[in-house]
C-alpha cells in the first residue's frame, strides 16, 4: 500500500505498484500534492512532462 502521511508530492504509475493483473490502466499515474510552493511544484510537473515527451 502507499503510503500518503508525507507533506511531501508524489507520482507514482500504479500498474507497476499494483502488479500484474490489475484492472488499474497500464498509463495511469497518481498526483498527490504536498505542501511545496506551488511555483515550484508547477516548475517541477512542466519538467517532468517535458521530459516524457522525448
Amino acid at each position: 500500500a502507499t503510503s500518503l502521511g508525507g507533506v511531501e508530492s508524489l507520482i507514482e504509475h500504479r500498474a507497476s505498484i499494483e502488479g500484474p493483473g490489475t484492472p488499474c490502466p497500464a498509463d495511469l499515474l497518481r498526483l498527490s500534492t504536498g505542501i511545496e510552493d506551488i511555483d515550484d511544484l508547477y516548475d517541477d510537473l512542466d519538467q517532468a512532462l517535458k521530459a516524457g515527451h522525448r
